[in-house]
């Protein structure tokens, strides 16, 4: 579709599930009304996402310049940055409506799987005051090393919606924050070795999910080759979703310089990717193909 077809349609997506969430309240019961709907704004944020567009400087500069024509009301930088930041809640909400109407909590098929959200270099990490006190240090054993920062952690659908996300510090233990991102799912939950522990099993079997992952080299493996190999070969999905989310919506890196900026841009970015998913399945394209969305 064309760039202003698509402004339009991630507006009317964005607008109706803004609505429906709202049910008819206002967002701000006192204060100066802003300038720009909180669904424009949202908007923008989507469309700069998809487009690469990843700080705010970026994304207003663009809108500003480009499409001031559809957005006439658009605020000085400053005030689009912190109506922008101030609807984290509002994203986060909006994304798993989305996920939900796309079938999420239904499916019988998950998996999950984290990445590495660094602050800065590692040898600069002892003397950064950047989220001093809420980041620290972990190991990304994907790309063997060290960093300083946050750890994402995400789950996905068997065909790659995002179904629940949360970014936590780097220290902490993905088996530890997994039973409250797959709270209320059922079926099977493929992870990789980093999730192997007999408690945890027990504890998602509770809630009738069953984990499977890759065995460690000193496990003696009693499944089926062909069921492991189904097993590898599936899991491939959440690396693709992580991958879509590191290149192209550059969600590893991190420009904020507070919690507040930094959560808002976390929920954006999984927002503008539920919401490519969502068009491309109207469009009857396949699910991840997000060069398809944009001519």
């Amino acid at each position: 579709m064309s760039r202003d077809e698509f402004i339009i349609r991630v507006f009317c997506v964005i607008d109706d599930e803004f609505k429906k969430m709202m049910k008819g309240k206002a967002l701000r019961e006192r204060g100066r009304k802003p300038e720009l709907f909180d669904s424009e704004v949202i908007t923008m944020e989507v469309i700069g996402e998809a487009l690469g567009l990843d700080c705010d400087k970026k994304i207003w500069a663009y809108f500003k310049a480009e499409w001031f024509h559809f957005f006439p009301n658009i605020p000085d930088r400053t005030n689009f940055a912190k109506q922008a930041a101030n609807l984290h809640v509002v994203k986060r909400l909006l994304q798993q409506a989305l996920a939900k109407s796309l079938g999420v909590l239904t499916d019988l098929l998950h998996m999950i799987d984290g990445f590495p959200m660094p602050v800065c270099k590692f040898a600069r990490a002892f003397f950064s005051r950047i989220f001093r006190g809420q980041a620290s240090y972990g190991y990304c054993a994907t790309k063997q090393e060290c960093y300083y920062g946050f750890h994402g952690h995400l789950v996905i659908s068997s065909i790659g919606v995002i179904t629940e996300a949360t970014m936590t510090a780097a220290n902490v233990d993905e088996r530890n924050v997994c039973p409250e991102l797959v709270e209320g799912l059922q079926g099977l939950l493929l992870g990789d070795k980093g999730f192997i522990r007999p408690l945890l099993e027990e504890e998602l079997t509770l809630q009738h999910l069953h984990l499977e992952t890759p065995l460690r080299d000193n496990m003696k493996e009693t499944r089926p080759k062909a069921f492991v190999g189904w097993i590898k070969s599936t899991r491939r999905l959440i690396e693709t979703v992580i991958g879509q989310l590191s290149e192209r919506f550059h969600i590893e890196k991190i420009w904020a310089r507070d919690l507040w900026h930094q959560v808002s841009r976390f929920w954006r970015k999984l927002l503008a990717h539920t919401v490519c998913v969502w068009l491309n399945l109207s469009m009857g394209n396949e699910p991840l193909q997000f060069d398809r969305l944009i001519l």
